[in-house]
């Protein structure tokens, strides 16, 4: 689909200033440095801390549905629990993900994997599924400590496995496209009804054959 433009949910920590700073910058360079393909759609932008927090989990899950792709930010000696979460919910969607750590600390349990995976084994080895891991620290230091230049050149390597994973072929079955989006509708228990929100969604996907 030529000139097509994607909504990619930005998942990740923004709990302090450097994780909310971090984030709009990256996204901003993935922004810039896909010419405008790849619109990232940050939680930190559309959450109010003032808003009840089940209504900040219900607006963060629908938000993911909506998008065309994800991508999360595994950094951290632990991954953050959000995170994961909403890893998995994009899995069960056959959403076309990145996974990225810019953090070059190891960890994790996946030591006999051929890849490089430094977290949990049970959050590893999804289809549909691309792994990014940049050291961020090396980076900044090839790129003469200008945090500009780093920034670009981490983007530059989202936009290359954001393309990759969206040329992966969907995993989801015809058959079920239908009854799995409407009980992801249904199985986090909404305060309100959003399955027609999640049905569209469904069918935005299959308009930009994601689906």
């Amino acid at each position: 689909m030529t000139g097509a433009k994607y909504d990619v949910y930005w998942a990740g920590g923004l709990f302090k200033h450097g994780e909310l700073a971090g984030n709009a910058l990256l996204a901003a360079a993935v922004d810039k440095k896909s010419g405008g393909k790849y619109s990232c759609v940050l939680p930190q932008n559309i959450e109010g801390r003032k808003t009840h927090p089940k209504d900040i989990r219900d607006s963060d899950i629908a938000a993911l549905i909506k998008c065309d792709l994800a991508l999360f930010n595994y950094d951290g000696c632990e991954l953050d629990s959000g995170t994961v979460v909403e890893f998995m919910l994009a899995k069960f969607a056959d959403i076309p993900s990145v996974l990225l750590r810019t953090d070059f600390r190891g960890g994790g349990d996946c030591g006999g994997a051929s890849e490089y995976l430094p977290w949990n084994l049970m959050t590893s080895f999804y289809p549909r599924t691309r792994v990014l891991v940049a050291d961020s620290a090396k980076i900044y230091e090839e790129n003469g400590r200008d945090i500009t230049a780093a920034t670009d050149a981490i983007a530059s390597l989202i936009v290359s496995e954001l393309d990759s994973v969206l040329s992966e072929k969907p995993r989801l079955p015809a058959s079920l496209r239908d009854p799995v989006y409407k009980w992801i509708a249904e199985m986090p228990g909404f305060s309100s009804n959003l399955t027609e929100e999640i049905m569209e969604a469904l069918e935005s996907k299959l308009s930009k054959k994601l689906l």
